[in-house]
């Protein structure tokens, strides 16, 4: 394909970067977002140290003047905008009665508002650049079906599922697509926290909330972050050109729809 542009947030790390690196492999230029400036700069230098062309651009996703600022830098520094990836996102374990305000907020203003504030600033670039172009929102399949001790964090997904649904029907007429992409249990920084987190609740050594997870997958075996790159590589192409307001579950078989 022709050097197109993609836009990744929370991509310095995980399931980001793999995404980055995939898209990059795939022949876009790639801007790289994440809240950390070095791990930013870092994996935008492996990719071009790979052979393609990236940018490292920091951002809060909670924060809307901030991602409004970093796609309008990667439109302007690449020279076009043509997919967004809202990935950047958290999961804290949340144990029903220990839910309170300030939880709820922080999950919701990173999950949910950080992929609403993507969805409106890649339009802003869609239009600057008088076309349409594809908005990918990372979800998850605990957004399908409720996860123990994640009732936060699959509220916030289940919120994303719906917005893609919502969005993929508004935005249709710009020629704008909206999908997502639902992982499982991915081997990330992220997932060995919400491990430790689940383990020391039920006073049970690391692993024992991976185990307990585990048993739910069909294939037998957690994700690497490449498989979910390998959906999301799928949704940023052509071929899903005919595809939108789609949530694709991406996790070994833990969901059936």
């Amino acid at each position: 394909m022709s050097k197109k542009v993609a836009l990744v947030t929370g991509a310095g790390q995980g399931i980001g970067f793999a995404i980055a690196q995939r898209l990059s492999k795939d022949g876009f230029a790639v801007a790289v977002v994440d809240y950390n400036p070095e791990t930013a700069k870092q994996a935008a230098a492996n990719l071009e140290k790979a052979g393609g062309k990236a940018i490292a651009l920091v951002a809060d996703v909670s924060k809307r003047d901030q991602v409004f600022t970093a796609v309008e830098e990667a439109r302007k520094q690449l020279g076009d905008f043509n997919v967004i990836v809202n990935n950047a996102g958290i999961a804290p374990t949340t144990p029903i009665e220990e839910i309170d305000e300030k939880i709820i907020d922080r999950v919701f203003a990173i999950n949910y508002k950080g992929v609403v504030w993507g969805i409106q600033a890649a339009v802003a670039a869609f239009k600057a650049q008088g076309h349409g172009g594809k908005i990918i929102n990372g979800c998850s399949q605990a957004g399908h079906i409720g996860n123990p001790e994640l009732a936060v964090y699959s509220s916030s997904k289940f919120a994303v599922r719906g917005l893609t649904q919502t969005a993929a029907r508004d935005l249709a007429p710009l020629g704008i697509t909206v999908n997502g992409y639902c992982p499982g249990i991915v081997k990330t920084p992220m997932w060995a926290e919400i491990d430790k987190q689940i383990s020391e609740a039920a006073g049970k050594p690391l692993g024992y909330g991976t185990e307990q997870f585990a048993k739910r997958i069909t294939l037998g075996r957690l994700s690497e972050p490449e498989d979910v790159a390998a959906c999301v590589s799928y949704l940023a192409g052509p071929d899903s050109d005919y595809m939108t307001g789609q949530s694709l579950l991406i996790d070994g078989g833990m969901v059936f729809n």
